[in-house]
């Protein structure tokens, strides 16, 4: 229940329309649009997954997400105090050939869609590297790396993403496939960065938060996951210490968005 509550209040993150970044006055609007939107409440800004993927310019050019014509907004946001929510790329095996090595074969047979070819996107690599470089250029302000920012099946890469970025934190949303099937390494991450995660979900069924749930605080072994495409592994509990998850599910996002009314938690 608090985990439903929390994403209740974050619907009050601003997103914006980067399709305008060629206007002359896109800047200064940008700014302006934050600056109105925290005063009417707005606790942060959300990026959706289209940059650095699909957006692009008025000369048809790929917006990087480390484009500078971003800068003043990623700016505005360290001088308001509001972090930044950004979705970058996918899942790496999305960039990947789909044949018989690429273990979201499934994935891609139910949802093509989903998948991002060479010959029309550029290589993950590319991308989590431009992200990367924001986040470096912009040190005061502080930026939540959705989904675990694809490295949860790279956890050694994680560790070392966030140590180099203190302005840094992260969510677990649609990847506790990921963190289920290697157990007790998941688990020593979540004790080191426990300041540093925090609870994400991406739909409100009860059976999927189940599935959350029993990764995150049982012991459990071998059991499934909600839907085969993401995975066809057995999942494994991480039986967190309550301290860890209370700081996953409520005590860091509290840190970030001190406007929550904390009595939602009590």
């Amino acid at each position: 229940m608090l985990m439903r509550v929390f994403l209740k209040d974050l619907e009050y993150l601003l997103t914006y329309d980067l399709n305008k970044i060629d206007n002359t006055d896109f800047a200064q609007s940008s700014i302006n649009i934050l600056k109105d939107a925290v005063k009417q409440g707005a606790i942060g800004l959300k990026i959706y997954k289209n940059l650095g993927l699909n957006l692009k310019d008025s000369k048809g050019n790929r917006v990087k997400v480390d484009d500078p014509r971003l800068s003043p907004i990623w700016n505005t946001c360290g001088e308001l105090n509001i972090p930044v929510l950004i979705h970058s790329g996918e899942p790496s095996p999305f960039f990947d050939p789909i044949d018989k090595f690429n273990e979201r074969w499934l994935h891609a047979r139910q949802k093509p869609g989903s998948f991002r070819p060479s010959d029309k996107y550029p290589s993950f690599n590319t991308v989590m590297k431009e992200q990367y470089n924001m986040f470096k250029n912009h040190p005061n302000t502080t930026f939540i790396n959705a989904h675990m920012g694809w490295m949860a099946n790279n956890l050694d890469e994680l560790e070392k993403h966030l140590d180099s970025l203190p302005n840094v934190y992260t969510e677990i949303g649609a990847v506790i496939g990921e963190l289920g099937r290697q157990p007790r390494r998941a688990r020593q991450f979540f004790i080191d960065y426990q300041d540093r995660i925090m609870f994400g979900k991406d739909t409100y069924k009860k059976s999927e938060f189940d599935v959350y749930f029993r990764v995150l605080e049982s012991k459990d072994e071998y059991f499934d996951y909600y839907r085969k495409r993401h995975g066809l592994w057995k999942m494994y509990g991480l039986n967190l210490p309550d301290e860890v998850l209370k700081k996953l599910y409520y005590k860091n996002a509290l840190k970030l968005f001190p406007s929550i009314d904390i009595s939602l938690f009590e």
